[in-house]
């Protein structure tokens, strides 16, 4: 054997020990995350804030990482994002999330993934016309603003009120109702009372400011009928984090930060809100949201389940989980969700 055939062999067994060898291929470098408005994403704000996701994946070797945060509000908007491929993490109302799970589930490289859970709180019915007390009292002129009809948190939620009042074949009856609209947008139409909305399906901290506005009233609490349930997730699409199990990894390490500075110091999150709010509000109003009975910020998901039976019944989604779990991702296996 010649030398130069010994140099070529020995090449040759190079590079195939490093193709062996080779590490895996890099996760990305950056992420983008959409919020939308509202207590509920708190979480989120705070993450963003407090730069906890950039902190976790340097800890997790990814480096310095890009995070581009997007607000979207209202499930149909998000999801168009997440199926236009320009999300990689998106808060969004847990109907919205299943509704985009049973419809995807099963085609390759559009399922979707729960990440984690996020928070819980009341949803306050609020209307500027006194002669709304209850849903029995609503016509098709009474309109109702919430970030999106049907597919939307309150408008799901309505939904689930409304099969309460009128049994479980009234469930849609309100949805003529209903109008798209951002909740500040929302806000200031309830409270300039010179628009077709009567009504606003809201959560904090847009219901608390129009609770104290002249004219404006609480028709009903969501918790009141439905009990406490998680009513805000965070999903992915499952392509993603199959691709990127490290970044996965430190969001929901992130959001469990988040959620324990929430816990631990709340003040601080009241500040980091109201400094990031739309809507201008008092940071030691938004304290009191935050410490309300009804308020909860936890990356287990509580209660999705009954979202996920709810819309399976009245035919929004056509597949249905066994169990809660099944729509999250592996990490979350060993928390006791529901």
């Amino acid at each position: 054997m010649t030398i130069k055939t010994c140099l070529r062999a020995a090449i040759a067994a190079l590079a195939l020990g490093a193709a062996f060898i080779a590490p895996a291929r890099a996760e990305v470098s950056e992420v983008r995350i959409s919020k939308g408005f509202g207590i509920l994403y708190l979480p989120l704000i705070v993450m963003q804030d407090q730069q906890f996701l950039e902190k976790r994946a340097k800890a997790a070797g990814l480096g310095d990482i890009k995070v581009s945060w997007l607000m979207l509000d209202g499930g149909n908007v998000i999801n168009d994002a997440m199926m236009a491929g320009t999300l990689d993490f998106a808060g969004t109302g847990a109907p919205g999330f299943v509704t985009l799970w049973a419809k995807a589930k099963g085609i390759p490289g559009v399922e979707v993934v729960g990440v984690s859970g996020m928070s819980s709180t009341s949803l306050w019915l609020m209307s500027n016309k006194p002669e709304l007390k209850a849903l029995k009292d609503f016509t098709t002129a009474d309109k109702i603003a919430l970030p999106g009809i049907k597919t939307s948190l309150a408008a799901v939620v309505l939904q689930m009120i409304a099969a309460k009042e009128f049994g479980d074949a009234g469930y849609a009856k309100m949805d003529p109702m209903t109008v798209s609209l951002p909740h500040p947008e929302a806000l200031a139409a309830l409270i300039g009372g010179k628009t077709e909305i009567k009504a606003h399906f809201t959560s904090p901290p847009f219901q608390y400011i129009e609770a104290k506005s002249p004219g404006i009233h609480r028709v009903l609490n969501s918790v009141d009928y439905l009990g406490n349930l998680t009513l805000d997730v965070t999903f992915a699409p499952k392509k993603f984090v199959d691709a990127n199990p490290k970044m996965t990894q430190a969001f929901i390490d992130a959001m469990d930060d988040a959620t324990a500075l929430i816990a631990k110091d709340k003040k601080l999150a009241a500040e980091i809100f109201a400094k990031s709010s739309k809507v201008k509000v008092d940071a030691a109003e938004v304290q009191e949201m935050i410490e309300d009975k009804d308020a909860r910020f936890t990356a287990t998901p509580e209660g999705v389940m009954q979202f996920a039976e709810f819309m399976h019944k009245a035919g929004s989604i056509k597949v249905k989980p066994a169990k809660w779990s099944d729509m999250f991702v592996p990490q979350l296996a060993g928390r006791s969700g529901s």
